[in-house]
């Protein structure tokens, strides 16, 4: 996909505004498996139809969704290219992460192998008879 960086930018804010929210993430996983419609959709979520209804509209927004009515109802499809999209985004900063984990792991492994002293240890209360000490 060829975009300007604005475009790329507002792109990447709607996709990741749209994942930030756990129902939503929940509607692209049923998603994931086959078309459904609105309605099925809505099942098995704690919110009310029309909040699911405002969920899909901004997955469609963010075109993580694709929308088409049959008859009467609306059927959603999973548009996985923005999340393409966003996974190149994050592949940029894995190599970051992967480089950066290496040179702690570097570190770490050149710190010396001395165990850590071992804690004082106190000895263990006794109990006397109270008679004895008179």
């Amino acid at each position: 996909m060829a975009c300007t960086p604005a475009a790329t930018a507002a792109t990447l804010d709607a996709v990741f505004f749209a994942l930030s929210d756990r129902t939503r993430r929940g509607l692209l996983e049923r998603l994931r498996g086959a078309e459904e419609t609105a309605g099925a959709l809505a099942q098995g979520f704690a919110v009310t139809r029309p909040a699911v209804s405002r969920h899909l509209r901004i997955l469609r927004e963010a075109e993580l969704v694709v929308e088409r009515r049959r008859g009467r109802e609306r059927v959603y499809t999973l548009s996985p290219a923005r999340l393409a999209d966003a996974t190149a985004w994050l592949d940029a900063y894995r190599v970051f992460w992967t480089a950066r984990l290496r040179d702690l792991r570097d570190l770490v492994e050149s710190l010396p192998d001395d165990d850590p002293p071992a804690p004082a240890r106190t000895p263990a209360p006794t109990t006397r008879d109270k008679r004895s000490t008179r």
